[in-house]
């Protein structure tokens, strides 16, 4: 199953996360690297929400995450949510459906 960690961000996240990206990409590199986090980044122009996939058969990956982002604890996260996303296309989708041409 896929989850999408949703971030809203602070409206001076860009001016502050200079001071903390270094042990977010750890952190974020860390769960890739362990195969929970599949992609992660922020929206551009403007950059008010980010999004993270993650991949497991719990959201609890995606909840520890957040919990122990630098993002969220020095609030350039405002909230954040988990939502379950039912993937059905492309080679890494979890639940693919095919249908004849």
């Amino acid at each position: 199953m896929h989850y999408l960690l949703i971030y809203d961000l602070s409206d001076d996240y860009l001016e502050r996360r200079g001071e903390f990206r270094t042990e977010h990409l750890q952190l974020a590199w860390h769960a890739s690297n362990n195969g929970d986090l599949m992609l992660g980044g922020a929206l551009q122009e403007p950059a008010d929400r980010a999004f993270l996939l993650f991949t497991g058969d719990s959201p609890k990956a995606a909840q520890e995450f957040a919990e122990n982002d630098p993002y969220v604890k020095n609030g350039l996260v405002k909230k954040w949510d988990i939502r379950p996303w039912m993937t059905v296309v492309g080679e890494q989708a979890a639940s693919p459906v095919h249908v004849d041409h």
